[in-house]
């Protein structure tokens, strides 16, 4: 019996975004090609610029190169996987979770923490353009700046996925000739370090070691976000890009952002000795450098707050019944990424990217495992994947305690508690500790919290196989 779910929007979604179920399966019809440009959003963002330039001029360029292609592999990895999973199932990982270990209340836990990490970055990232504004436009206060910025997302949020594709296909280009033209012009520009920038190392830092570590928890703190972000998109993949298109989805943003924009970071931060992207860019480009990050902060600030308006949609349908559609919550992760910009949320970025690094591995880890060993090896639970919560348990342990767990202990390690060693690797180690306790916990449960009844109405198609 097919899916009438598969076949048309229910009465609970929008025929542009389905943020409270599955995209139906006649319209999973972009490209891999078309998903992979839409996630450059965030891949292009000049945070990485930033990540690159501090390592490299903290912890040497070496420990960045090798910090980096750790997290395009671990990264890359497990977008892969969750890629597939969506790309499956049509659905997206709040949705997932329901089904993948958490229950439809338990999931709700994941997609509120997952909005406000989205929102923290949109005032994060916008907060980058209004300073490069500012520079050249002193006079204008600050705040005006934030509000208009800060609302410009917000139309470019209107129309979905449609409006995004677009929106990143024809700025692309724009883009890249923005970073050639820095590229070139660095060559030309007369550097402050004259030696070679790749092997760079600070005074007293050693390959390897704690410096290596400490890029390594630099990197945890957004590996976890690259990696869960292309489940919002990878749903509207066409059945015969599946296979290839997950892998080219899950890695090429991960190249991209830690690969290319890192290593643009290190090479324009060693030779200008200089770890604020905003100030080489404006160095190199003039008001160029202005129009270039107003161009990156809102092609991510986009994504971030599409991303932030389902996770709200599901996280409020689940707990309240409340169901306004997605475009009220664009309005609504809008109003309040400009609210943290103007209570510049930059002063405790460090804290929240440490609980988000932990707490987004340790998600993604229980999402992987449940899907690749609880239901695949093991046999546990269904082998396919249900959001609409007449057949589910409101909390499932598997995914819901190991998450809690994992994020507690992980938090602690990162905090310092438990030495050195596991405060830089807090995030891989709730990962891996995530990981296990899924397994174990499914073992024990034997799979009865997963449904409540059996629906009759799942397609072949959407099944792991």
């Amino acid at each position: 019996m097919q899916s009438t779910e598969n076949l048309q929007p229910t009465e609970e979604v929008s025929s542009d975004d389905y943020s409270l179920d599955r995209v139906p399966l006649n319209e999973r019809n972009k490209s891999w090609l078309s998903i992979t440009n839409i996630t450059f959003g965030i891949a292009t963002a000049i945070f990485y610029f930033q990540m690159g330039s501090v390592m490299a001029l903290k912890f040497g360029a070496i420990n960045a190169m090798i910090s980096s292609a750790y997290a395009i592999i671990v990264a890359g990895m497990l977008g892969t996987v969750i890629a597939y999973l969506s790309a499956k199932s049509g659905m997206n990982v709040n949705l997932l979770s329901r089904g993948g270990g958490f229950g439809y209340i338990g999931s709700s836990l994941t997609s509120l923490i997952y909005a406000s990490n989205f929102i923290m970055y949109c005032a994060f990232e916008g907060l980058i353009l209004v300073s490069a504004v500012h520079h050249f436009f002193p006079t204008l206060p600050k705040w005006v700046l934030i509000i208009v910025f800060g609302s410009i997302v917000i139309p470019l949020n209107w129309f979905g996925i449609e409006q995004l594709d677009k929106l990143q296909k024809w700025s692309m280009p724009v883009f890249i000739v923005f970073l050639i033209t820095a590229v070139v012009v660095s060559f030309y520009k007369i550097p402050i370090y004259e030696g070679s920038v790749f092997t760079y190392m600070p005074e007293g830092v050693t390959i390897g070691g704690e410096a290596l570590l400490l890029c390594i928890g630099m990197h945890h703190g957004i590996m976890g976000l690259t990696a869960l972000l292309a489940s919002d998109y990878a749903r509207f993949l066409k059945p015969a890009d599946i296979k290839l298109g997950s892998v080219m989805i899950g890695f090429i943003p991960q190249v991209f952002c830690f690969g290319v924009m890192g290593g643009l970071g290190i090479w324009f931060g060693v030779r200008f000795l200089e770890a604020d992207p905003g100030v080489y860019i404006v160095l190199l480009l003039g008001i160029g450098g202005a129009l270039f990050t107003m161009l990156t902060q809102l092609r991510i600030n986009v994504t971030n707050i599409y991303s932030s308006s389902l996770s709200l949609s599901n996280f409020f349908e689940n707990m309240f019944k409340f169901e306004p559609g997605r475009r009220f919550w664009v309005v609504v992760s809008g109003i309040t990424a400009i609210v943290l910009m103007l209570l510049n949320i930059t002063e405790h970025v460090d804290t929240l990217m440490t609980f988000q690094g932990v707490f987004l591995l340790a998600w993604a880890a229980v999402l992987v495992t449940d899907a690749l060993v609880v239901k695949k090896m093991l046999k546990i639970g269904p082998n396919y994947y249900v959001a609409r919560q007449k057949f589910l348990y409101k909390w499932n342990p598997v995914g819901t305690v190991s998450l809690i767990v994992a994020s507690l202990l992980g938090t602690v390690a990162a905090l310092g508690y438990m030495g050195v060693f596991l405060e830089s690797t807090a995030a891989f180690f709730a990962a891996i500790l995530a990981a296990v306790l899924t397994v174990l916990i499914a073992v024990i449960t034997k799979g009865k919290y997963y449904l409540v009844s059996e629906p009759t109405d799942i397609l072949e198609e959407d099944k792991l196989g």
